[in-house]
């Protein structure tokens, strides 16, 4: 397993739309196993392949307090959303930035698991946000597009004076 560059927003690479899998196999299960580390070591509950430059639909994620909860998810898609909530979201392309979104209370979502084998989830609260969070980041979205302007305005600014102290 390896530890994977994570992209920080607003790399323009974090808008690009993620390619379906064609079939998991060898490669798919190595990309899983250093994302799920790359997530663990950040640390975080969620990471999509394009957030590590890697151009194909796979997501995990792991709400678990201790951290033996690991899903995967291959070629998701959400076939059915109800209800509202508001969270605090934090990514970790964008370090540092909590703001609340809004989201979907349920989903439920159809994917592959990390044998390839077809699966679907029901999920509210906490996992029903990563996993549209996630699923967000394969479409080429980051979750500070859903705030308003000045308040995006705000975090670029804050990012960008972040990246020139480290730089």
């Amino acid at each position: 397993m390896a530890l994977l560059p994570i992209l920080r927003y607003p790399d323009p690479r974090l808008h690009a739309r993620a390619r379906p899998v064609e079939s998991v196999d060898d490669a798919i299960r190595k990309l899983v196993a250093d994302m799920a580390e790359t997530m663990y070591e950040a640390p975080g509950i969620g990471l999509a392949a394009t957030q590590v430059n890697v151009d194909k639909r796979v997501v995990v994620i792991d709400v678990s307090e201790d951290r033996s909860g690991l899903m995967v998810f291959v070629n998701p898609e959400i076939v059915e959303k109800s209800g509202e909530q508001t969270c605090e979201e934090g990514c970790l392309s964008v370090p540092g930035v909590y703001e609340k979104v809004t989201r979907a209370q349920f989903v439920r979502v159809r994917a592959l698991n990390g044998r390839g084998e077809p699966f679907e989830l029901e999920a509210e609260g906490l996992l029903a946000v990563c996993i549209q969070h996630e699923i967000d980041h394969l479409d080429g979205k980051v979750f500070v597009e859903y705030l308003s302007q000045l308040k995006l305005n705000r975090i670029k600014s804050k990012l960008a004076k972040k990246s020139r102290i480290t730089a």
